[in-house]
């Protein structure tokens, strides 16, 4: 099936949608292929706030539907993937020049009554003064109110969606440009120009999955006139040393009525975000600003005793959110919502195009994508991700300490900091890319950090890494770590070895 020039289903964008889609129609017997033009995830999908969550401000813009379907999807997710994905308890200072603190509270009651929570523990409110929560503080905060979402490591979530999409026979093409999409007796030929050179391939259906680029491909790949469908919203956050010891995240209320986070972020930092702006330029261009930059700065010491300073920044990055143009007045006021259209039928080629979505509601979107496939193509099998496990999350999702604990037991002679790293990324696959090694002696050719050829080799074969980004900053972030030579080191290696 992955290697035919005919599929029923053809996705374009190798992002969280594109991906998740793929997966559900390969399982329900569909024969599906995907192309990406860059990495899969290198767009909207690595440059979220990494979290799993219901949205708590999004009540506030009256998106309930929205709000009740993430909630409840947060554990679904974490079952799915309990290796990428952990609990994550957020602490909600009471600024008592913003929302009065009754407003929170009934917020809080709103969002567990919603949420469908059996494992995620509820909301508590918290002294600040005497919590070790408090202590990073300003010494003006005494209330705090302390609630459940989850984190995720948002590009792995991606690629191990492709993966599994692969395994079950979808062919994911990746740095595969689709250039031209056209109908053909009642179903669409699609030309790409990618890695293995051009190729033409037929399909029954698209879906446009393409994110920021959706209006695009229906304007220019698809050739249709006058598209206008999403908002381009910028997003950018800053990763900076680690800014308190506890592992829990700190939701803060800004006076413009939006609200930042700072998270623990791989072992050694905080992570700062988001902006919301409107955007204009190309996609591929977006770049944090000064005045971003400024604004996470000054939000953040609104809260912190020690302000946090340009110094401190170790790393920052920018996404565009693909949001469906609603004619919201202001970008944090635009819905954060999905919103799928069909174009065409089964005698004239039929495309799905998918705007807005987000990670933690991607698996959902999908199945709301597969209802609109079958009413074109016609059912095939029977919605099957709820209860699904992605490569390597074949675990509970509260054993993942006693998961490190049998990596270790089997490669005593490696790191504890390295197993549980790679317990993190991979999970169970960790022992498949791991192999017979005793020691570090045995891992090949080292890069920086605990980075060495043995896992570049594995994201080469298994998770479609071609470049050194790729690896540093997608299958792992270890681009936190290794240094502009050892980086150098990794990429001419990744070349040489084509």
């Amino acid at each position: 099936m992955a290697d035919s020039d005919s599929v029923d289903i053809f996705v374009i964008g190798g992002g969280v949608n594109g991906a998740s889609v793929a997966r559900d129609a390969v399982g329900r017997g569909y024969s599906v292929a995907l192309a990406e033009m860059n990495d899969l995830a290198s767009g909207t999908s690595s440059a979220a706030t990494k979290l799993v969550h219901g949205g708590l401000r999004y009540l506030e813009h009256y998106e309930f539907r929205l709000v009740h379907e993430a909630l409840a999807e947060r554990e679904v997710l974490w079952a799915e993937a309990p290796h990428i994905i952990k609990p994550l308890r957020f602490v909600l200072p009471h600024h008592k020049g913003l929302r009065p603190a009754m407003v929170l509270r009934a917020g809080l009651a709103m969002y567990d009554y919603m949420g469908g929570r059996r494992l995620l523990p509820p909301t508590k409110t918290l002294d600040l003064t005497r919590d070790v929560a408090g202590k990073p503080l300003k010494p003006g905060y005494r209330l705090g109110f302390e609630y459940s979402d989850c984190w995720v490591d948002d590009a792995r979530f991606v690629v191990l969606n492709a993966r599994d999409a692969a395994d079950k026979g979808a062919a994911i093409h990746v740095r595969t440009k689709v250039t031209s999409v056209r109908r053909d007796h009642g179903g669409w030929l699609v030309e790409l120009d990618g890695e293995s050179g051009r190729k033409t391939l037929t399909a029954r259906l698209v879906v446009n999955a393409a994110g920021p680029w959706v209006d695009q491909v229906i304007t220019g790949t698809m050739g249709k006139n006058g598209a206008h469908n999403v908002r381009l919203v910028k997003g950018s956050h800053i990763v900076v040393r680690k800014l308190f010891d506890h592992d829990r995240c700190y939701i803060f209320q800004n006076a413009d009525g939006r609200i930042i986070f700072a998270i623990p972020y791989e072992d050694d930092f905080t992570l700062i975000g988001t902006t919301d702006q409107d955007y204009q330029g190309d996609p591929k261009d977006v770049k944090i600003s000064d005045g971003e930059t400024d604004y996470l700065l000054s939000a953040a010491s609104e809260y912190f005793a020690k302000p946090v300073t340009r110094e401190q920044i170790a790393w920052s990055y920018s996404g565009v959110r693909p949001l469906f143009d609603d004619g919201a007045s202001a970008a944090q006021e635009a819905t954060r919502d999905y919103v799928l259209k069909v174009d065409g039928d089964a005698a004239t080629g039929a495309a799905v195009n998918v705007f807005g979505g987000k990670l933690t509601t991607s698996r959902r979107l999908a199945e709301s994508v597969l209802e609109k496939i079958e009413g074109v193509l016609g059912k095939k099998g029977k919605p099957w991700t709820k209860t699904s496990r992605l490569p390597g999350g074949d675990f509970e999702p509260l054993a993942f300490d006693a998961e490190v604990r049998r990596l270790g037991m089997d490669y005593a002679g490696l790191p504890p900091a390295m197993l549980r790293r790679m317990t993190r990324l991979y999970g169970t696959k960790a022992r498949v890319l791991l192999g017979t090694a005793k020691g570090t002696d045995d891992l090949g050719l080292h890069f920086g950090a605990d980075l060495y050829a043995r896992e570049v080799d594995y994201l080469v074969a298994n998770e479609w890494a071609r470049t050194a980004q790729d690896v540093l900053w997608r299958r792992t972030k270890l681009g936190l770590r290794v240094n502009a030579e050892e980086a150098a080191r990794l990429e001419d290696y990744l070349a040489r070895r084509g």
